[in-house]
Formats: structure tokens, sequence, C-alpha cells
């Protein structure tokens, strides 16, 4: 199914810094568009995460740029590949090999004045990376979005709770939306604020597997707490 994107929300939104050297100097020489996801992608987790350094394994691990990659119609992974080594070979990333007791790692930064100073932190063993594990990933259909969600188990979506529900799939991973709206149908509860509810409450305090919270206690529903108790009563 073709998916559309809805439009920025109205309100405030958050933004990130990208030289205009990027578009004048860079981009003119990027042809292949896994490598500008890529690119464009570790600026963003330089600007939003600080992360100064990164490794093929941490980016294979981040759903959201696999997802972005997958579009393009071929193994994730080997875009992601493809994408560093091109964006190695036109200037835009540097590239490391650092050797540690746990293995060997390939490490990337941007090649500006911070990935520069950060990459010299490694080659002076100051820099490390942290350890990631990587999973199979079956060739999965895209997740459905928050508002075929909402169309398929709740019904129909006013212009107001869109801005809601965009908001939300901004704010939360998939799988916490995915889950949240499958508790709401278990329970017949085809809220928004208690599905909303749910998602803040994983967000403060942390989301529980559900198996390990049947394990814990088999004779209370793990989903009851005193916040969610309200939305059965309406």
């Amino acid at each position: 199914m073709n998916q559309r994107f809805e439009g920025f929300p109205a309100g405030e939104l958050r933004y990130i810094s990208v030289p205009d050297l990027f578009f004048t100097g860079l981009a003119p020489l990027v042809d292949d568009l896994g490598e500008m996801k890529v690119l464009l992608h570790v600026i963003w987790l330089r600007q939003r995460g600080g992360k100064k350094v990164v490794t093929p394994e941490e980016l294979s691990a981040d759903e959201t740029l696999i997802a972005s990659l997958r579009v393009l119609g071929d193994d994730p992974v080997k875009q992601l590949q493809q994408g560093l080594r091109r964006a190695v070979q036109h200037g835009a990333l540097l590239q490391e090999t650092l050797k540690t007791p746990q293995g060997v790692y390939e490490i990337y930064a941007l090649n500006d004045v911070g990935g520069q100073k950060a990459m010299e932190q490694v080659r002076q063993g100051k820099l490390g990376v942290e350890r990631v594990v990587t999973v199979e990933r079956p060739a999965a259909q895209p997740r459905p979005n928050i508002f075929q969600l909402y169309e398929d188990n709740i019904g129909l979506i006013s212009p107001l709770l869109a801005d809601e529900l965009r908001e939300a799939e901004a704010t939360y991973p998939a799988e916490w939306i995915e889950e949240a709206f499958r508790i709401a149908v278990e329970n017949n509860v085809r809220k928004w604020r208690y599905i909303q509810a749910i998602l803040q409450g994983w967000a403060t305090r942390g989301r529980q597997d559900r198996s390990t919270a049947r394990r814990a206690d088999k004779e209370k529903r793990w989903y009851t707490d005193e916040e969610f108790e309200r939305f059965f009563r309406h």
C-alpha cells in the first residue's frame, strides 16, 4: 500500500542544523539515494543525540534508518553499507578501524572539525564505541502507521485528532504504538485517551515486557495500573 506524508503539523517543531555547504558543495556529488539517507541520518544523530562517532552495527540496529532504506527495494543493511562506503569516497564521512579486546569495529564520523577531533580521540584510545547486539532482520512488510492502526481498530479520524496522532507517531517507537493499540483491542477499550495513557506511562516508567509481567504475577492483569483503570469505566 502506498503511503503519503500527511504534512508537518501546526505548532512548534524541532529542527536540526545542516550546513549551507551540504547543499552547495556535497549534495551535487551525491548520486545515490541510499548515501543521501545515511548522511542525513548521521547528521540527525549528531544534532539530536550528540553521537560523535557511529558504527555500522549501531546504524543497522536503528529502526528509523532501516525503515528509510528498506523502501529502496533492496536489502537495507546492504544499502547502509553501500551508503557509508560512498560517503567516505565523497569525503562526507571519515572512517577509522578500532581494535578492541571485544573485536574490530569500523568507526564513522562526519568530516567536520568535531568529527575530525573525535576520530583523533579514537586513534588515541580516548574515545570508544558502544557494543551493539545485531539481530537477524526478516524481510518484513513496513509497519502500519498510526492512522491505519486507528482506522482499523477504532474508527474515523477527526482533524483535531489527526494532530495528536502525528505527534504520538513522532514521539513514540512504532513498536510501542502497535502494542498499545493491541492492548486496547484486547480489553475492548477502543479509545485514543486510553492508548495515549499507556504510551505516556511507558515513557515515564519504562515499558515492561508482557511475558515477564505475566510470569511475575499470573493472577493480576499487568496493564491495570490505577492510571489506566478509569478508562475501563467509560
